[in-house]
Parts: structure tokens; sequence; C-alpha cells
């Protein structure tokens, strides 16, 4: 049995398709150990027809790690750790901009495994960029600059109170999610814990300010880091299918659903892995 997976990459800095695999069944050790290399080397990875139960999609992402239950996204029936992101005209997108999944807890995502259930026609692009190709192009004295610096992450910054009060089980909801959340600081460089590469680690979604600036200096950094990530240079851009799936190393990435489809609905099934605590090496690649 040829266990070989075909990987092929979609850019020189991120993004690769692997084909010749079935992630409904349990994958064999060699199988795995090629799909993390990949994962850790492209940052994010695409299959193409790829049905799966929302226990198999778990089952999938628990070979890579502890899975996140998130504090107010619904879930699919009987598997908590399957987020279910249904988005139509009642229930419009609130990820239609960049962001690294999670940033407000201690140990943020270290990847998550993204499925595709029900599409639109046209358009629900899912973008995502590189934290490491947009660090590498960052002049020395900018890297060193940004390098001792802490950043506020902020659950609050996206999840915001008024998009919480259609019930009060929901608003309850979300005010528990606060009070489990309060803002938590992590390093602007981040090391990645297997590969030791640097990568930008701050995002529109939750980073609010540089610790240690003052409010216009903060501001105007963030302004030009956020704006900076989102180049076309870093980004790989992918057209779902039905039964697409896109696992991602969350630890150096951002990313960005296209809110393009509506009144049209999109039907989304996501598994978030845990990481670890986010670090800063100075010796590192």
């Amino acid at each position: 049995m040829n266990e070989r997976l075909t990987i092929t990459a979609l850019g020189p800095y991120i993004g690769a398709q692997v084909t010749d695999v079935d992630l409904s069944r349990p994958l064999s050790d060699t199988q795995f150990e090629q799909l993390y290399h990949a994962l850790i080397r492209h940052q994010v990875l695409f299959f193409r027809h790829q049905p799966m139960t929302p226990a198999q999609q778990r089952a999938l992402a628990a070979r890579f790690g502890d899975l996140h239950i998130h504090p107010v996204y619904p879930h699919a029936p009987d598997v908590e750790e399957i987020i279910v992101l249904d988005t139509h005209d009642n229930n419009p997108p609130d990820n239609d901009n960049w962001h690294t999944d999670v940033t407000f807890i201690e140990t943020p995502p270290a990847g998550a495994i993204l499925a595709a259930k029900q599409l639109p026609e046209t358009g629900g692009d899912t973008l995502w960029a590189s934290g490491i190709a947009a660090y590498n192009a960052l002049s020395e004295p900018f890297k060193v600059l940004l390098s001792g610096l802490q950043a506020e992450h902020d659950f609050k910054k996206s999840f915001q109170e008024f998009k919480y009060r259609n019930s009060e089980e929901e608003h309850q909801r979300w005010q528990q999610a606060v009070a489990k959340n309060p803002p938590l600081l992590h390093p602007v460089i981040r090391t990645h814990p297997v590969s030791g590469k640097q990568a930008l680690f701050v995002n529109e979604g939750f980073t609010t300010r540089i610790v240690g600036l003052s409010e216009k200096e903060s501001d105007a950094l963030l302004n030009f880091l956020f704006a900076h990530i989102t180049k076309p240079e870093f980004q790989v851009r992918w057209r779902w299918q039905q039964d697409d799936v896109a696992i991602w190393d969350n630890r150096v990435t951002q990313h960005y659903a296209n809110a393009d489809y509506l009144p049209a609905r999109r039907i989304m099934h996501r598994a978030t892995i845990l990481g670890d605590k986010p670090f800063y090496r100075v010796d590192a690649v």
C-alpha cells in the first residue's frame, strides 16, 4: 500500500494542496508524519473532496493535540469540539477581518481544521497570511524594535456585546466568556516552538495595544503591522468547493473569511487544536 502523500506548494511562502489521502479514515503514523511536517513548512494545507462527519473531524483534529471548546459559538450535535459557523442574512459573519483564532487565551490554538459543509454559488473564499513571511520582510532595525515588545489581546474586540443580545441566555453566555477571558499579553514576535522561525503575532481581530507605548505610538505601530501582514505577497487564497478541508498552523498565520456572499448561506465546521504559551527567543531562526 502506497502511503506517500502528494504535496503541491501553492506559493513560495504559504499554502500547499495535499492529495492521495482520505481524511475521514484514521491516518497511519507515516501519513500523519508527512502531514505534520508539511503543515510546519507550508503553514496551511488544503484538501479537495473530503466528506467527514463531525466525529471524524474531531478524531482527525485529536491526532494533533487536545481540542478547544469555544465559549460562545454553537457546536455540532453531540460533538462539542466542532464549532458550527452558519452564516446568512439573519446571522451575518463576524470573521471578515484579519485574525488569528482565539489569541485571547493564555495558550492560543496551535492549529485548526475547517470543513466546508454548505457553500454559496460564488464567493466565500478564505485568505491566509504568513506571519513568518511578514516578519522576514521587515528591516533589521524594525525587527530589533519589535523584539522585546508585548501586546494586549482582548476577547471583547471581536466579540462585542451588542452582537449577543438576541436572548438573555446568549447575553449571559457572553458575560461569562468575558469574565473568564480578561485581556492578556503575548509577545509581538513569536518563536515557532517546532521550526524555531520568528513570526509576527499581532492581529486586527484581538490585539488592542502594545504595552509600554503611548496610545498614539501603539496605534501607529499596530496599524502599520496590520496593513503589512495583509500584503498579497504573504497570502494564499482558497476558493472552496463542497467537502473541502483546510488545516492551518494558527501560531504563525492569520486568516480572513470573505463575506461577499450574502444573502446566500455558508456553513463551515471547525475543530480547534489547543496550543502552548507564545514565547520569543532571541537566538531563533
